[in-house]
């Protein structure tokens, strides 16, 4: 695999690499940008199965149900949504065997839980966000 070269950048761009960094710096410090991370490919490393589950529950107990949730290997993301579930679980697994036992075995025995329903994603796209050049804003 090819390392990053900032020259390659810095010529595609025409931008000098410390007129960029400077740029960054202040997207930081205006909290436009909140962190730095990677994207691993997950089906690279044998996770060829995600899926989402809605699940209805007691909202007494979701602090609890949140925290069994998050023990379960393969899950990635609780989101607290509007709408006819209360929450949105996201989660990988190595093949649907495995997901079917995550969600039978694991989150159908967690006290609490009234109802799921889960979705396998088939094939994803993705689009990137329009967001507006600082000039833009204001």
């Amino acid at each position: 695999m090819r390392q990053f070269q900032s020259q390659d950048y810095q010529k595609k761009i025409n931008v000098n690499s410390s007129v960029v960094y400077s740029r960054i710096k202040r997207l930081v410090k205006r909290k436009l940008i909140e962190r730095f991370t990677i994207v691993v490919n997950d089906a690279e490393i044998g996770y060829g199965v995600k899926a989402l589950t809605g699940i209805n529950m007691d909202t007494k107990k979701r602090d609890h149900i949140i925290e069994e949730l998050f023990k379960i290997d393969g899950v990635r993301e609780i989101a607290e949504v509007t709408g006819r579930f209360d929450i949105l679980v996201t989660m990988y697994a190595k093949s649907l065997d495995q997901m079917h036992k995550m969600v039978s075995e694991k989150i159908g025995r967690i006290e609490g839980i009234q109802s799921s329903e889960s979705f396998i994603e088939m094939k994803s796209r993705a689009k990137a966000m329009p967001y507006k050049s600082l000039k833009d804003s204001g």
